[in-house]
């Protein structure tokens, strides 16, 4: 009973937190993205492709979290945005308290939210702990790729129903691997009807198209969003 009570006191206290972080995110006009997968379904590959192809007047950061080492951290900024590793030391999620101190880390950088168009938050490797804690996202993003099974959704319906967009990895790989997409998203809607679903490959020549597409009207919503409510 103490075990509920403590997990209940801890879960509201971050709950609290996520909303005051989302109303800051919202009125600044940052579109923040949490990204959720097992480990090995491509978030830093996908993180990678994402900001290599965006346009180079985007204003991004990144928080990517990790149990151990900064190698995330150290591929992602390669690409010349701030970044900075959340290391948890044991921890399988990170937590509104854990995004709070990432976000001063990034303003010593002179990544504060006035000047930024998008936040992306890589999340433990991990689809059964991130999926109880709110970060203060707009959206969580679920990454299954095809190296796993089509039943993971099923297996692991917390977090895809509160998933908005699915994406489905590593398609690249379809013709090689004994895996039914069809399959998955059927799957991923039977949990959650409205789910978003995008197949797309971080290695094939397009097979990212259709993120980048929806990640540009995303943060053009977000930002004009955000001057309707300062124009009120």
């Amino acid at each position: 009973m103490e075990k509920v009570e403590m997990k209940t006191k801890v879960l509201n206290e971050n709950q609290r937190l996520a909303e005051e972080l989302r109303e800051r995110f919202r009125s600044h006009g940052v579109l923040v993205l949490n990204f959720i997968s097992s480990p090995g379904s491509g978030k830093t590959e996908l993180l990678e492709r994402t900001l290599s192809s965006l346009p180079t007047t985007t204003k991004v950061a990144v928080l990517t979290g990790d149990i151990q080492t900064d190698n995330d951290a150290r591929r992602l900024a390669r690409y010349g945005f701030p970044v900075r590793q959340i290391t948890t030391g044991g921890t399988c999620h990170l937590d509104g308290r854990m995004i709070n101190r990432g976000l001063g880390e990034l303003a010593e950088l002179g990544s504060t939210l006035e000047n930024l168009d998008i936040l992306l938050i890589e999340n433990i490797g991990n689809l059964v702990c991130p999926a109880s804690y709110d970060l203060g996202e707009e959206s969580k993003i679920v990454l299954l790729s095809v190296t796993e099974g089509e039943d993971k959704p099923l297996k692991y319906p917390s977090i895809f129903h509160k998933a908005s967009l699915f994406l489905m990895t590593k398609i690249d790989l379809l013709p090689y691997v004994p895996f039914n997409a069809d399959a998955a998203e059927a799957n991923a809607r039977t949990v959650h009807p409205a789910m978003e679903v995008i197949r797309c490959s971080s290695t094939a020549a397009g097979g990212l198209d259709t993120w980048i597409a929806w990640l540009e009207k995303k943060m053009k919503a977000a930002r004009e969003a955000a001057l309707t409510t300062a124009n009120r």
